[in-house]
């Protein structure tokens, strides 16, 4: 798994920009994934990140066995699109 600072580097390189360069395109993009999250975020090739609502349902206490009740909440996931199964997957 690569650090922050060795994504920023290989962005860098790759794009041709400064290293401050890089940093900033990624924080941006990350900024906007936090901002558009509501609404869907996509970036393509990679995948979606989408807020999902989970409702209440029951589940079981693993250390005493008792059942409790789990309430509703939002959530986030990270879809992986179809070309990036593909492509790690094969």
């Amino acid at each position: 798994m690569k650090t922050k600072s060795e994504i920023i580097g290989e962005l860098a390189l790759t794009v041709g920009v400064e290293k401050k360069q890089a940093a900033e395109m990624l924080e941006t993009l990350v900024g906007m994934a936090y901002r558009e999250a509501a609404n869907g975020f996509v970036i393509p090739g990679l995948g979606k990140l989408v807020k999902v609502e989970r409702a209440a349902r029951t589940g079981r206490n693993p250390a005493t066995g008792a059942t409790i009740q789990i309430p509703a909440k939002t959530v986030l996931k990270f879809k992986i699109a179809k070309a990036a199964k593909d492509a790690i997957l094969s």
